[in-house]
């Protein structure tokens, strides 16, 4: 695999950073707003406790044991302000990657969600030399599932899992996209380009 050091790339409206402890707040209450939760955890906020003790602990690990891959904040390039995240989390073995975003409710709309997520699956694919970029949400996710596919991820499967504690939707399952490496210089012209 290649590597440029962990340097996520920019685009024309975000910059994308390394997270650090300093962003707990941030990630705090973005994960407080409901609808941003909405298709994950049923609109439930993710406690202060848990993201400072649990989540940016693990994963600010990850930088260490896979340079280039991982989650990192997304800002405004214009202003700095903190829109949200977005994430090429590795797999165990590094050779993957699970492509994610979350952002704020008030960056909605504006195509950012697409705008870096096909800006990070260039750079797995070209930069980094993962084999797989994959992507899973809910099936009636809908504004998620238009992401990944402009993104250059195609559907690869529908299933279904078990909860203990279905939020709605679950009944319609969750999917899967995907590109591999091995098939992206088939990726349409426009992805390529940018």
């Amino acid at each position: 695999m290649r590597s440029m050091g962990g340097r996520p790339p920019a685009t024309e409206r975000l910059r994308m950073r390394r997270l650090t402890m300093a962003d707990v707040d941030a990630l705090v209450e973005l994960e407080s707003d409901p609808e941003v939760m909405r298709f994950l955890t049923g609109g439930v906020a993710t406690a202060r406790a848990t993201a400072r003790d649990e989540q940016l602990p693990r994963l600010l690990a990850q930088y260490g044991r896979h340079p280039g891959l991982g989650r990192w904040a997304a800002l405004d390039r214009a202003s700095g302000e903190f829109l949200g995240w977005f994430a090429l989390d590795p797999s165990e073995d590094g050779a993957e990657a699970e492509l994610g975003y979350r952002l704020r409710r008030s960056a909605w709309g504006r195509g950012l969600a697409t705008e870096g997520s096909r800006a990070l699956v260039r750079y797995a694919l070209d930069v980094v030399g993962v084999r797989r970029v994959w992507a899973q949400t809910m099936a009636v996710n809908e504004r998620s599932r238009r992401v990944m596919e402009k993104a250059g991820l195609r559907h690869v499967r529908t299933f279904h899992l078990d909860f203990d504690d279905p939020i709605p939707g679950t009944e319609h399952g969750e999917v899967e996209y995907e590109l591999r490496a091995d098939v992206a210089q088939d990726r349409p012209a426009a992805l390529r380009a940018r």
